[in-house]
Parts: structure tokens; C-alpha cells; sequence
């Protein structure tokens, strides 16, 4: 799969998220083309601020391949990681992550920092943004334009 088609995954589980609740953010893991973890966020529902899609799909991708490391995946997510999140990509060795929408209030991988690419860590990966972005953002605009 694309990272289109793939992007179209971590939408479903966004949508997932906001008719639970929760912030509409997905994120898929992918390994040698078969995704290997889709999940959504969960902060709502575990009351764990940890709960970020990102971190519960590189949670499942690591148990799913016997391994934290994944230098071999690629994290697709609907809005541009956080600092937490870009962190755990980081940590766990990413091999590449792509984002739809950009976080302009935290995002991590391009907006107002980029751990993907800092030299001074010991792990940079590579990264796509904008893909589908006008569809994970409308979804995040939406969400919030309904509580407000």
C-alpha cells in the first residue's frame, strides 16, 4: 500500500477516536508492507495522558514483531506527532514517519521541532507530511467545531 491508502487507514481509526470521544487522531505502524498495529487515541477512555495513538500503535508494532526496534516500520498518523510522540518514534528506532495535518501548537516532526532530523540525537528518520492533510485536518476542525 501507499502512503495514501495507508493514511486512509489511520482516518478510519481518527474517526474511531472522535465517535468515542476522543480526540480524532489515528496512527497505523506498517513492517515489510502488512500493517502491524492501527490504533487510535485513548487518553478519554484509560484516563493515561500517555494514551496518544502513536504511542499505543509503536506499543503493539513492537510487541507484534518481538522487538522494540523498528528501524525496519513506518508510523503513518493523521496529525503531526507531539513531542511525546515524536520521542517514542524516536526511541524505538522508526524507520520513517508520515503525517497528514500539521500541529502547529506542538508538533514535533516539523512544525516547531524536528526530532526526526536533529543531528545531536542518535537516531534521525525520515519524514512525509501533508498526506490527505486537508482530510485530517476537516476531521480535527470538525470535532472541535462540535464541542465548542
Amino acid at each position: 500500500m501507499d502512503d495514501e491508502a495507508l493514511m486512509g487507514i489511520a482516518l478510519d481509526e481518527a474517526r474511531v477516536a472522535a465517535a468515542a470521544g476522543e480526540v480524532p487522531v489515528g496512527a497505523v505502524v506498517v513492517v515489510d508492507g502488512e500493517v502491524v498495529a492501527r490504533r487510535h487515541n485513548e487518553r478519554e477512555a484509560t484516563g493515561d495522558p500517555t494514551a496518544h495513538a502513536e504511542v499505543l500503535a509503536l506499543r503493539d508494532a513492537a510487541e507484534a514483531v518481538g522487538s522494540w526496534r523498528l528501524d525496519g516500520a513506518t508510523l503513518v498518523v493523521t496529525l503531526e506527532p507531539c513531542p511525546m510522540c515524536a520521542g517514542a518514534a524516536w526511541a524505538s528506532r522508526i524507520g520513517r514517519v508520515v503525517y497528514g495535518g500539521a500541529n502547529l501548537d506542538a508538533g514535533s516532526l516539523g512544525s516547531l521541532y524536528h526530532l526526526g532530523t536533529d543531528p545531536r540525537l542518535n537516531h534521525e528518520f525520515p519524514v512525509t507530511h501533508g498526506v490527505r492533510a486537508d482530510e485530517c485536518t476537516a476531521l480535527l476542525a470538525d470535532f472541535f467545531a462540535d464541542r465548542r
